[in-house]
Order: structure tokens, then C-alpha cells, then sequence
């Protein structure tokens, strides 16, 4: 059997063995909620990312978070050693973790039965066609990462493909691997990497206010590099107004949201 995959299904395994054992972490309770959305973060470019996790600490809000081994605003990568404080910080206060793929390459469209290709968008790093192995290796290695940082961490058996751009055959190849594909709901799309020029912080804040609704998965990510006025200024507005409408936040389910 293939390294990956008993490394993979340990990980995945443990996660859920913690978040049965501490439900208090895993998931907010709803007995009193008009309506539960579904936080969920993508690593990015990080720059704002202890301002996120704090407004999540002040909001009493947990969050599934999806990570990727990408360049990070510090010049490191966002799984590398130096961040294992973030990340352990964030496992303590009940986030719960899944892939994003390792690389953070796109899917391309499929190249046959059980082959799919995986292309960069960063210059100098090309393409390449993934197998089965090949794949699954790219989902787990991230969690495997993950893990050796902070065992503790809870890992839900989902990944989300960078952009949210699947092909059949890597959704289906992922199955095989024990992973379903969690994308975001229309009005989840929080708006984080749009140009701000065109979609100021004020115009995102009144949209989102006004769309979201009840079972929304929500996207978002630590930070977006090209995004000249941080979404983490309306971060902690949104999240209370939305609060304010009613709604509570969960993690998601291990089986995912649809």
C-alpha cells in the first residue's frame, strides 16, 4: 500500500476522534440560532492573519481551514516551521483543518482515466499530470505537514481545490483517496480577492450583509496579496451584523456542506 495513504488516513482519523471527544471545539452550538454559516478560511498570502484570528477570538467564531504550502507576506511559505505557532494557536481555540492541496496549482482539465492536470500560475513552476498516487500524495501531504506542527490539529476528510476549480476526474480520484470536494455556496463568496478599486471594503460589507443566508458555506482567506484595501477592515462588521441577524457559526460536518 502506497505511503500516503495509511499517513493520510491516520490524520484523518485522529481529527475526527478529537472533534467526537470535544464537540464543545468543534462545532458552536445552534439551539439558539435563526440560521448556522459555515466559515471557511484558504491560507493566501497571510499578511493579515493575527488580525483575522483575533477578530474570530473577540467573535467567539470557529472556522474550517482549508491549507496550502504557499508563499507567504513574511517570505516564507504558510506551512513552513515558522508558522506552527499560528497554526497551533488556531488548533487551541477550535478551528478544524482540511486540504487545500499542497502546491496550490490549478486543475486543468483531465488527461484520461484516473490522470488529471495540475498547472501553476506562478512563473517557472509548469505543469504536470497527476495519477492516482500523485494525487492523493498532493492532498496529503499539506495535513501531513500540518500535523507534525500540531498533532493536536482536527482534520475533517475534505479538500478544496485552489479556486474552487475541480475536473471530474480529480473530484473522483480524491474520493479515492477518502476526500469529498467542498467548494462555497454563491453567496458565500465573500469577496476578499476582488480588485478594491472596483469592489471597496464598504461595497462588500453592504452586499454580504445583505445576501448572505441561512446554511451559506463562506469563503474567504488570511490575506490576498494584490488587495490594496485589507477585507480584514470589515471583517469584524460583517461578522457581527451577521450575528446580529440571527446567525450562528459552525465548522463544517465531516461529510461536508452542500
Amino acid at each position: 500500500m502506497p505511503g500516503w495513504r495509511p499517513a493520510l488516513r491516520r490524520c484523518v482519523l485522529a481529527g475526527l476522534a478529537a472533534i467526537t471527544a470535544l464537540p464543545a471545539l468543534a462545532q458552536t452550538s445552534t439551539a439558539n440560532c435563526r440560521g448556522t454559516l459555515y466559515l471557511t478560511i484558504d491560507t493566501g498570502w497571510s499578511r493579515e492573519a493575527e488580525e483575522i484570528a483575533a477578530i474570530l477570538r473577540r467573535r467567539g467564531v470557529r472556522a474550517t481551514l482549508f491549507v496550502a504550502d504557499e508563499p507567504s507576506f513574511r517570505g516564507d511559505r504558510t506551512l513552513s516551521p515558522s508558522w506552527a505557532e499560528f497554526w497551533r494557536a488556531r488548533a487551541a481555540e477550535g478551528h478544524v483543518f482540511a486540504s487545500h492541496t499542497w502546491r496550490h496549482w490549478y486543475f486543468n482539465g483531465d488527461a484520461g482515466p484516473g490522470r488529471t492536470r495540475f498547472v501553476s500560475r506562478r512563473t517557472g513552476e509548469g505543469s504536470e499530470v497527476l495519477d492516482q498516487a500523485a494525487l492523493c500524495a498532493e492532498l496529503a501531504r499539506p495535513i501531513e505537514a500540518l500535523k507534525a506542527m500540531v498533532p493536536e490539529a482536527q482534520v475533517l476528510p475534505l479538500w478544496r481545490a485552489p479556486g474552487g476549480r475541480t475536473t471530474p476526474g480529480a473530484v473522483s480520484m480524491a474520493q479515492r483517496c477518502g476526500l469529498t470536494h467542498q467548494g462555497w455556496t454563491a453567496r458565500g463568496f465573500l469577496g476578499d480577492e476582488l480588485d478594491s478599486a472596483a469592489h471597496p471594503n464598504s461595497a462588500l460589507l453592504a452586499r454580504n450583509l445583505s445576501s448572505i443566508r441561512d446554511g451559506e458555506v463562506l469563503v474567504m482567506h488570511w490575506g490576498v496579496r494584490s488587495r490594496r484595501e485589507p477585507f480584514a477592515g470589515i471583517l469584524e462588521p460583517l461578522i457581527a451584523g451577521l450575528q446580529d441577524r440571527g446567525f450562528c457559526f459552525a465548522t463544517l460536518p465531516a461529510d461536508g456542506k452542500r
